[in-house]
Formats: structure tokens, C-alpha cells, sequence
């Protein structure tokens, strides 16, 4: 019985992104009509068995997590055009007209 990418991420408990990124790089089998993928769930297992696919995340510690992360962007002293903040405005006291 073939699967679609919803059912084979739900039969082997992974995400549907981790799956598509699998069969566009070509490491599980698939069968595609027209625009939909189908997959044969024995034929993944035993592909995923053979060539030692293991796709759930190894638990990082918090230091390696942040490591990775990018640094944020300098921000620069370069300030916007004035009238299209509202900073040209006074801030004094407003005088109502009633």
C-alpha cells in the first residue's frame, strides 16, 4: 500500500519537512504521479535499515545550540529621514481647541 507524505511522517513519527527533504535528496525510495509523491512504507524502512538513516536529532546542549545561533547585526547609527517616523514632531505640551 503506498503512503503519502502526511501517512509515512505520521507511520515513522517524523515531520513532514524531514520527509520531503528526504526524497528531494534522494534518500528514501518514492513513486511520484503527476505532482503527488507515494511512498511504499516497507521499501523506506528496509532503505532507511540499510543505509543507516537514523532522522531524529541528536539532543544538543545549550552551549552548542547557542554556538550555532548568528550573531545579530551591528546596528548603525544611520537614522531614518525625517517625516516618515513621526519623529519631527514636538513633544511639548498639546494644546487642545475646544
Amino acid at each position: 500500500m503506498l503512503l503519502t507524505v502526511k501517512e509515512l511522517a505520521k507511520a515513522l513519527d517524523l515531520h513532514i519537512t524531514t520527509i520531503r527533504q528526504a526524497y528531494r535528496t534522494k534518500r528514501i525510495p518514492y513513486e511520484r504521479f503527476y505532482k503527488l509523491y507515494f511512498f511504499d512504507f516497507k521499501k523506506v524502512r528496509s532503505t532507511m535499515r540499510r543505509d543507516g538513516l537514523d532522522f531524529t536529532a541528536p539532543k544538543e546542549s545549550g552551549t552548542a545550540a547557542r554556538d550555532r545561533r548568528r550573531e545579530a547585526p551591528a546596528r548603525t547609527a544611520k537614522r531614518p529621514p525625517p517625516g516618515k517616523t513621526g519623529a519631527g514632531i514636538s513633544r511639548g505640551t498639546v494644546r487642545r481647541i475646544s
